[in-house]
């Protein structure tokens, strides 16, 4: 973990409320499918948890999807601006565990890593199939991304208004070697007791600090009390008292 400053580069609209942020500064270890930076902003006392959507050299990429005063500060932010990002949080997913075919399911603001995860894989020369879940039409982001590196992508939303009407859940089926999922608890459980292959999980929690020392984002595992920011945010399937 180490306290960087970044430089906003680029930013753009995915969807209304949210915003794709292409920042400029030091990732040495930064990079990662399933980890996250906790961005410091102007104002507020806590910082921001945000998955890590890609890392590329000196460019670090974020997405930031409106929940409250603190995101709405930071998608008002204009290229250019600098911005305080504690980097290396985070175990991440274990690529080695995902097979030649993994299914990989994103909700909501669990796209994101998603996407860096299908990335990623498809470079080792996976062939990943993606299921991603939205509330609506208005809400989708990020699909042509995904058909570019997956070889079947299916998009859910709860209305039916694009895609598929339902959850993604749907998607779960024979003739995937893993499973990788990141978005609400009860899509997370809900996929755990329903894979009937290996699986990873990225939790969503509210987090005090990022990197383990408030205790804030404590669950129950089999192992035990743990630490979504420290011990995870990544677990595997079975570990999660849901």
């Amino acid at each position: 973990m180490k306290k960087v400053m970044f430089q906003l580069a680029e930013a753009e609209f995915a969807a209304p409320g949210v915003r794709v942020m292409r920042l400029r500064g030091d990732t040495e270890g930064a990079g990662g499918p399933g980890r996250f930076v906790e961005a410091a902003v102007p104002g507020f006392f806590l910082r921001r948890p945000f998955s890590v959507c890609g890392c590329e050299g000196d460019e670090l990429t974020i997405v930031v999807k409106l929940a409250g005063r603190g995101t709405e500060k930071l998608l008002s932010l204009e290229p250019g601006a600098e911005l305080e990002l504690l980097t290396g949080l985070g175990n991440g997913f274990d690529l080695t565990k995902s097979g030649e075919s993994p299914l990989l399911l994103g909700g909501g603001s669990g796209v994101p890593p998603m996407l860096y995860l299908a990335r990623e894989l498809a470079k080792l020369g996976a062939r990943p199939a993606a299921a991603l879940g939205f509330g609506s039409a208005g809400e989708v982001f990020f699909e042509r991304e995904f058909r570019e590196v997956c070889g079947e992508v299916r998009v859910f939303t709860a209305d039916g208004s694009h895609g598929e009407r339902g959850l993604v859940t749907k998607a779960l089926g024979e003739g995937y070697s893993a499973v990788c999922a990141c978005g609400p608890l009860p899509m997370l459980r809900a996929i755990d007791e329903q894979s009937r292959v290996p699986a990873q999980f990225s939790l969503e929690a509210r987090m005090g600090c990022g990197f383990g020392a408030c205790m804030g984002c404590t669950i129950e595992t089999a192992n035990g009390p743990r630490r979504v920011c420290k011990d995870g945010p990544v677990f595997a399937s079975g570990e999660v008292r849901w």
